[in-house]
């Protein structure tokens, strides 16, 4: 058997500190279990809401979701969290919380101004840019594709945006609904659930 040069040994090594510090940087704790739970009960919000009469039906079901939502992630964060031993309030932690919550925010109050005003598919691009702006940011403190998967939310939501309004329940599904299933399975399969 031939020696391992030194050099080699050595740059294996830092590739290993590197990749130990970057996970000991990223807030993992975003659970792909979770995601594709929440994509589950997303698809089934949209067509409960498209079968509504009227526009606080369409919202009372949209935002029935949205609370089923938040508990769904959340729990399925502290699991994982519990599960992996990834703290939940470390630095990265913090960072996604505080980088992630003003575009939520944003989202929620501009809903009674935009559902007033009679502009329901606008509020469903308005949703999914904010929620996209809010996984871009608070993505930038967790793994690769966290951001990426906030990109795609605020593409559907452009396209949100610009399409017919009796459209409105067609991007949503296939963002809160679609984009949850398969980035939920991508981060259940490539980071621990």
């Amino acid at each position: 058997m031939k020696p391992i040069p030194i050099h080699d040994h050595a740059m294996e090594n830092l590739r290993y500190i590197r990749s130990a510090i970057e996970r000991a940087g990223a807030f993992t704790a975003v659970s792909g279990a979770g995601g594709m739970v929440m994509g589950l009960t997303a698809l089934a919000a949209a067509w409960l809401a498209s079968r509504q009469q009227t526009a606080a039906g369409w919202l009372t079901v949209w935002l029935t979701e949205l609370v089923l939502a938040v508990a769904i992630g959340s729990l399925a964060m502290v699991h994982k969290a519990n599960r992996t031993g990834a703290p939940l309030l470390n630095a990265a932690g913090r960072k996604f919380a505080l980088s992630f919550t003003p575009p939520i925010l944003a989202g929620a109050l501009l809903t009674w101004p935009i559902y007033h005003a009679g502009l329901l598919h606008v509020l469903a691009g308005c949703w999914l840019m904010l929620y996209g702006a809010a996984v871009i940011a608070g993505g930038a403190f967790s793994v690769r594709i966290v951001p990426a998967m906030g990109a795609c939310y605020f593409a559907l939501g452009v396209v949100a945006m610009i399409a017919p309004p009796a459209l409105r329940d067609l991007p949503l599904a296939a963002g809160f609904g679609g984009l949850h299933l398969v980035f939920g399975f991508w981060i259940y399969r490539r980071y621990g659930g």
